[in-house]
């Protein structure tokens, strides 16, 4: 039962694998069209960055794909070799005892009572034997051809593992090199992000802890978007009452703001609530990943926080506007700096390599949303 349920298990990781692939591929096409289609090369630029994080993404879906076939084309062969095994072990004995008495003298018979006599009985017994002996040797035969194709089919999904890890080797490389140019169509912006960056430190210092932090960030976002929200200068109108004020679409950003993603391709091993080994409530998602996997942001904001923080390495911190953040935790790379436009996408950094982990925390205000039921 215990083998039947692990290789119910892998069946099951490959085809979480397989829709995840599957899913990133289909963001990939739709960030792809939208870079074909824009109007200005900053928009164009956060497209094809978003486009090829998620060709990342459906790379390493991949490769766990791949893995999870080779684990389970193991345990299928190890049971086929079981088998066999089990059904040679009868025959051999049979055919063993069969060469024995082929090899009996035949002068013998003369010379020994009763020898005549039992290979008279010997050759009945063969006789019946025979067509039980070739229904187990075809049997075999079939076992062990199944067993070849198996042997071809773990050959060709390693062969396969080892052109997607390749894949995303390159796909890396790609966006390490469109992520300079575009940090070199910035430059112009340098100092302003400089200045951002250098005072999103100081708030990290002084923060007791990351949730201190958020906020502070939070209350920061909000003071922002209150001031750019005030109204300019008006021209008086040529004639009283002629200037109507411009419908806002509220709910199209509100329902874009709720539309979430998971930041990378893994396996949700805590969420929000649960308390930890050592006493700690969850205040996000925990998702293990693959090592140095791609992480994309859930959705479009700016980041005003990129660096590292004590205890949980690299973190990023996504404003959406209208008091919601996202923190993004466990990261040993980071693609964005303070100041930097994202969209749902965008690549933002890559996991760790030993035991990958990444934690994704959604917030509105001080207080912690579960994003399970945002996930589209």
């Amino acid at each position: 039962m215990a083998g039947a349920q692990s290789l119910d298990d892998e069946r099951k990781a490959m085809s979480l694998a397989r829709a995840q692939s599957a899913a990133a591929d289909a963001r990939a096409i739709g960030f792809e069209a939208k870079a074909a289609a824009a109007r200005d090369r900053g928009e164009q630029a956060l497209a094809e960055s978003a486009a090829l994080a998620s060709r990342i993404q459906a790379t390493e879906a991949d490769i766990a794909v791949g893995e999870a076939r080779i684990r389970l084309i193991e345990r299928l062969r190890a049971d086929r070799r079981a088998r066999l095994a089990s059904r040679q072990e009868p025959a051999v004995r049979l055919l063993a005892a069969l060469q024995m008495m082929a090899r009996r003298p035949p002068a013998l018979a003369l010379v020994q009572p009763g020898s005549t006599q039992d290979l008279v009985h010997a050759q009945a017994v063969l006789a019946s034997v025979l067509p039980l002996l070739e229904q187990r040797t075809a049997g075999l035969r079939r076992e062990v051809e199944a067993a070849r194709r198996l042997r071809a089919d773990a050959d060709r999904a390693v062969a396969a593992l080892a052109a997607s890890r390749e894949q995303v080797k390159a796909q890396r490389a790609r966006l390490v090199r469109l992520a300079i140019g575009h940090r070199r169509d910035a430059e112009r912006f340098a100092a302003s992000a400089m200045f951002e960056q250098d005072r999103a430190m100081a708030m990290g210092e002084k923060a007791r802890d990351i949730a201190d932090l958020m906020n502070q960030l939070g209350v920061d976002a909000l003071q922002r978007q209150q001031l750019e929200s005030l109204p300019g200068p008006l021209l008086r109108p040529a004639l009283p009452g002629a200037v109507r004020p411009v419908p806002v679409d509220t709910r199209a950003k509100e329902k874009n703001r709720l539309a979430y993603r998971l930041p990378v391709v893994g396996r949700i091993v805590s969420g929000l609530g649960e308390v930890s080994g050592n006493g700690v409530r969850a205040r996000g998602l925990t998702i293990a990943t693959r090592p140095s996997a791609q992480v994309i942001a859930p959705n479009d904001g700016r980041i005003v926080f990129a660096g590292p923080y004590r205890g949980f390495g690299r973190i990023a911190i996504i404003d959406h506007g209208q008091g919601w953040t996202t923190l993004l935790a466990g990261m040993a790379a980071l693609d964005v700096v303070v100041g930097d436009a994202v969209v749902q996408g965008s690549p933002i950094g890559r996991a760790t390599v030993a035991d990958p982990k990444i934690t994704v925390e959604l917030r509105r205000g001080a207080q912690p949303i579960d994003i399970a039921h945002l996930v589209g």
